[in-house]
C-alpha cells in the first residue's frame, strides 16, 4: 500500500485572510459566464468541476468513485483534477480563481482555511440538508462537524479527511526500562514519571519526543494539554487570545519540567527526527496520529497506542478535520449535484473505499466494524485505537483569520520555553498579547 499522503501539514501554510478578501472584493465586476440554472431540473446535463488536493494512489481512489458517480448519474459529468500542483497551493488558487469566476464546484481544503473560505461568499451552505436525519450529520465527530461550520451558523462543506492525536509508545524501550506501558487511563503524572524512568543517557534514549521548531506541530501538539485542563484559545469572541490563562501556564509548566528539570524530553528542531528517532527505539513515547504507523511498520518497530494522557479523567485530543467545500455559482443544478455528490462521496459505503481504502481514519464511527477497516488494523495495529479516540476530538482548533499568526506566536514561546530561554507565564503572555494583535489585523 502506497503512504504518500499530499496533505502533509495538517493546516500549516495558510495565506492570509486578507488576500481572500480583497480577492472577492474583485467579484462585483467579474462575470462567472453563462446564467446558471434558476430552476432545478435533476435531469438536465451538468458538469462539475471537482479538485481533490490528492495525488498518486489517492487521486486514483477519487477518480475512479467520480467514474462510478457518473455511470449512476449519465447527466452528471465530474471534472477530476488536483487543483494545485500540492494541497498547500490550492488556498491561493481558489483565491485567484474568485477573481477569474473560474473555481470549482467541489474543493479540498484544510480545516484552517475554513474561515477565510467562508467570508469569499462563494460557499454554499447546506445546513438545510445536513440536518434530515438520513444524512447521518451526528456521526461525524464534534470537531469535524465544527470545522465544516466555521461561523457557527452556515455548513460550508461536509469532512473529507479526519485524524488525531494519540499517545504511541515503544514497547522495546519499555521493556528494557522494566516500565509498564500505558493505559487509557493515565495521567499527567502518570506520563511525566514514566518519560523519566524511560530516560538513559547513557543511551541517548529519551523518554518524550517534542517538536521545538515553532511551527503548528509545535503548537497543536500542546492544544490538547490546554483543554483537557479547562483552557481555551480564544475568548467566545474569537478576538481575543486566552490561552495565558491558569490552564494554559499549568499545561505548559508540565512540559517544560519534563524538558528542563527531568531532561527527558528529545526537542527536535525539525518536525520529522523525533519520529524516525522513536522508530529506531530511542524514544518511549510520542504523540502522533494515523500518518505513523505505516512507517513504524516499515521500520519493524514494536509499538503501542493509547488515547492521550489527560486530567480529571479527561483525554481530549485534536483533530486535523479536513473539508470537501462546496461553491456557489447561482445555479440550482450544479448545486444540487455537488451536493448529492459529495454527501455520497461521504456515505461509509464508499468512505471504506476511500478513506479506510487509503489507511486513514474512516469518516463515521460507524466504519470501524467494517470488514474494510479491520482489513486495515490487521496491516497497522493501533489505528483502532485512533479511531475510537475520534470521540475524544471535541474541540475544534479555530478557524478564525490570523490562526497562522497565533499559531506562530504561540509556538515560539513553547519552543523556547522547552529549551529553557523563559517562564512559562511570561511567555504566554506576551505570545497571547502577539496573537490577539494579529487577530485584530485581519
Amino acid at each position: 500500500m502506497l503512504r504518500q499522503h499530499i496533505r502533509t501539514d495538517r493546516g500549516r501554510g495558510a495565506i492570509g485572510a486578507a488576500a481572500l478578501l480583497a480577492t472577492t472584493a474583485l467579484l462585483a465586476s467579474c462575470s462567472t459566464g453563462a446564467q446558471g440554472a434558476t430552476t432545478l431540473d435533476k435531469d438536465a446535463d451538468v458538469t462539475l468541476t471537482w479538485w481533490t488536493g490528492q495525488a498518486d494512489q489517492a487521486q486514483t481512489i477519487l477518480t475512479g468513485l467520480a467514474e462510478e458517480f457518473e455511470e449512476d448519474h449519465p447527466n452528471v459529468t465530474i471534472e477530476v483534477s488536483s487543483g494545485a500542483p500540492s494541497t498547500e497551493d490550492l488556498l491561493q488558487k481558489l483565491s485567484s480563481s474568485f477573481a477569474g469566476g473560474t473555481y470549482p464546484d467541489i474543493s479540498y481544503a484544510f480545516g484552517s482555511w475554513a474561515s477565510e473560505l467562508a467570508d469569499s461568499d462563494r460557499t454554499l451552505d447546506i445546513s438545510e440538508q445536513v440536518a434530515d436525519p438520513a444524512v447521518g450529520w451526528e456521526e461525524f465527530s464534534g470537531a469535524a462537524r465544527a470545522t465544516a461550520q466555521p461561523t457557527g451558523d452556515a455548513t460550508i462543506g461536509f469532512p473529507a479527511v479526519v485524524d488525531n492525536l494519540s499517545l504511541i509508545y515503544n514497547k522495546t524501550v519499555f521493556d528494557e526500562a522494566g516500565v509498564e506501558y500505558p493505559t487509557e487511563d493515565w495521567t499527567w503524572d502518570d506520563f511525566r514519571a514514566a518519560a523519566k524512568d524511560l530516560t538513559d543517557p547513557a543511551t541517548t534514549t529519551y523518554g518524550y519526543g517534542y517538536s521545538v521548531s515553532g511551527s503548528e506541530e509545535t503548537t497543536w501538539q500542546f492544544w490538547p494539554h490546554l483543554w483537557q485542563n479547562g483552557g481555551e484559545i480564544l475568548d467566545e469572541t474569537e478576538t481575543e487570545a486566552t490561552f495565558d490563562s491558569a490552564a494554559g501556564v499549568e499545561a505548559l509548566t508540565l512540559l517544560r519540567d519534563m524538558a528542563v528539570e527531568d531532561e527527558s524530553v528529545y526537542l527536535d528542531q525539525t518536525d520529522t527526527k523525533f519520529g524516525q528517532i522513536f522508530a529506531s527505539d530511542q524514544i518511549g513515547m510520542i504523540t502522533s496520529g494515523p500518518w505513523s504507523l505505516y512507517d513504524l511498520q516499515v521500520a519493524g518497530t514494536d509499538y503501542g497506542v493509547v488515547p492521550l494522557p489527560g486530567t480529571d479523567g479527561t483525554h481530549t485530543t485534536i483533530s486535523g478535520a479536513d473539508l470537501w467545500v462546496l461553491f456557489d455559482h447561482q445555479d440550482a443544478n450544479r448545486e444540487y449535484w455537488s451536493y448529492e455528490f459529495t454527501k455520497w462521496l461521504t456515505d461509509p459505503e464508499q468512505d471504506v473505499r476511500w478513506n479506510v481504502a487509503y489507511g486513514n481514519l474512516p469518516l463515521r464511527a460507524s466504519e470501524i466494524d467494517s470488514p474494510e477497516f479491520q482489513a486495515q488494523v490487521k496491516e497497522m495495529p493501533g489505528l483502532e485505537v485512533m479511531a475510537a479516540n475520534s470521540e475524544n476530538a471535541t474541540i475544534p482548533r479555530p478557524t478564525v483569520p490570523g490562526y497562522v499568526n497565533l499559531s506562530e506566536a504561540i509556538g515560539t514561546a513553547i519552543s523556547e520555553v522547552l529549551q529553557g530561554q523563559g517562564e512559562p507565564a511570561e511567555a504566554l503572555s506576551r505570545a497571547a498579547d502577539d496573537a490577539t494583535a494579529a487577530l485584530a489585523d485581519q
